[in-house]
Formats: structure tokens, C-alpha cells, sequence
């Protein structure tokens, strides 16, 4: 676990293939000067169609560190013609169509990040993750299955699925869409909710100050989302009108 000195980290998380929304968050940030690091937690990809786009602006940056998600990982499967994961096979079509529209250069760069970054912030414990890792899986194939099921966000049900983090004090995560936002006297559990997929033209992200306390902050960024969701029926995106109902609220 390597440690840094950063104070004021932002942590945002799956993007989605959202490109407006990443740019209004990442102008967000820019503009509030304060941010000395940005931790993206998975699924980039996917969704959204806005592939190549999103990848060039965060490896374009120096302050971040990026994580895969799932979704990552089945296009990465597809992409180099290895096992698929089953819990992904009524989205392979969609998956096939964003692997064949993504450039190889950004497809190895995503094949070489980690899935998760252990940290020490100012003395504090903290995890990256795209979700929970099955223990014995933290390094398996993604056709294994190593991603947790998901669960309903209350304390309880996170403190049981992280519960061999016992001296982990900050746990940041993505994955399960909506917010998780919990603590109690050891540790905090916190889902900013996905940037890209919102039932309305909002962004999340989340601000963490870690000093001697750890404090947090959730943002919801607007911006202007109707030549995005419209670019699903112009590009004839596999699989949009599930898509547009599901992730995105059903707002055309």
C-alpha cells in the first residue's frame, strides 16, 4: 500500500460512454483549482457510445488513476477474443459493437490498469474499487465472475460485504448506480453514483478531504445531455431503447 500526501481527491464513476457528463465534471473540477487528484473507479465504457473520446481525455491527464469495471473487462474479453463472462450475455451484441468501434491503442492502455489501488492518504486506509471482489477472485478472469453480486445499499449490507477490510477506513466504489453514501465508527462506504447513467441531466462526483478526519462531499453537476441521448438512434446503438428506458430514465 503505497501512501501520498493528497488532502483534496475527487472520486467519480461509471462514465458510461457519457462524454458530456465527464466534461462537465472534469471542467468542475478544473475550475474549483482545489482537486490535487482524481480516482475513476471503472466502466468507462459501455452504455454510452462515446468510446475513444472519454479514453483519450483521462489518459490524457496526469492527475488521475483509473481502475477497470466490468464492463471494461467484457469489451476487453471480445476485444481479444477470450471467454465471456455469462452474466453479461444479453449485453455481448452491445459489447461487440463498442470493442469494434474502439481504437487498439486505448483498448491496451485499459487492459493495463489495475482493478484495484490501495492507498495510504494522510495516514488513512483507503480502497479503489469498482465493486467487491470475491477474495479468492481478486485477480481471476473476468468470464469468472469476480465481482460480489450486487446488494442493496444500507450500512449493514456493506459492512457484511466488505467485511475482511477491517482496518480499511475509506472504501470508494461504483458499479451499483445509484448514490451509497454510509459510515459508521470505523470506516465510510461511499458510491457517488454513476456519472454517466442518471434518470436526468446530472453528473455526480464526489469531493473527499482527508486531514486528521475524513470528510465528503457529494456534487450533482448539470449539463446539457440531448445530442447525446439523440446520437443513440443516429448511430443505431445496439440494444438503445432498453438502454434509454433503464439508464437513462426514459428522457427522450
Amino acid at each position: 500500500m503505497n501512501g501520498v500526501d493528497y488532502m483534496r481527491i475527487a472520486v467519480l464513476t461509471d462514465i458510461h460512454g457519457n462524454l458530456p457528463a465527464l466534461q462537465a465534471v472534469l471542467r468542475d473540477i478544473d475550475k474549483r483549482g482545489d482537486i490535487e487528484h482524481i480516482y475513476c473507479l471503472g466502466d468507462m465504457l459501455s452504455i454510452g457510445y462515446e468510446t475513444d473520446r472519454i479514453l483519450d481525455l483521462l489518459f490524457g491527464r496526469e492527475n488521475i488513476s483509473m481502475i477497470t469495471g466490468n464492463h471494461d473487462e467484457a469489451v476487453l474479453a471480445l476485444s481479444r477474443q477470450e471467454p465471456y463472462p455469462e452474466s453479461h450475455k444479453n449485453e455481448r451484441a452491445h459489447h461487440q459493437w463498442i470493442a469494434g468501434r474502439t481504437d487498439q491503442g486505448y483498448l491496451d492502455m485499459l487492459h493495463n490498469l489495475p482493478r484495484q489501488i490501495y492507498q495510504q492518504i494522510k495516514g488513512h486506509a483507503v480502497l479503489f474499487t469498482h465493486y467487491h471482489l470475491h477474495p479468492d477472485k481478486e485477480t481471476a478472469h473476468i468470464s469468472e465472475e469476480p465481482f460480489s453480486r450486487i446488494i442493496a445499499p444500507s450500512l449493514e449490507n456493506l459492512e457484511q460485504l466488505f467485511h475482511e477490510q477491517q482496518n480499511t477506513e475509506l472504501i470508494c466504489f461504483g458499479h451499483h448506480h445509484p448514490l451509497h453514501h454510509f459510515r459508521n465508527d470505523r470506516k465510510i462506504f461511499l458510491n457517488p453514483g454513476s456519472l454517466g447513467c442518471q434518470p436526468k441531466p446530472i453528473a455526480p462526483y464526489a469531493i473527499v478531504e482527508i486531514e486528521e478526519e475524513i470528510r465528503t462531499e457529494i456534487l450533482e453537476i448539470p449539463y446539457d445531455n440531448k445530442t447525446f441521448l439523440e446520437g443513440y438512434e443516429r448511430l443505431a446503438v445496439p440494444e438503445r431503447d432498453i438502454i434509454l428506458k433503464i439508464f437513462h430514465g426514459g428522457q427522450l
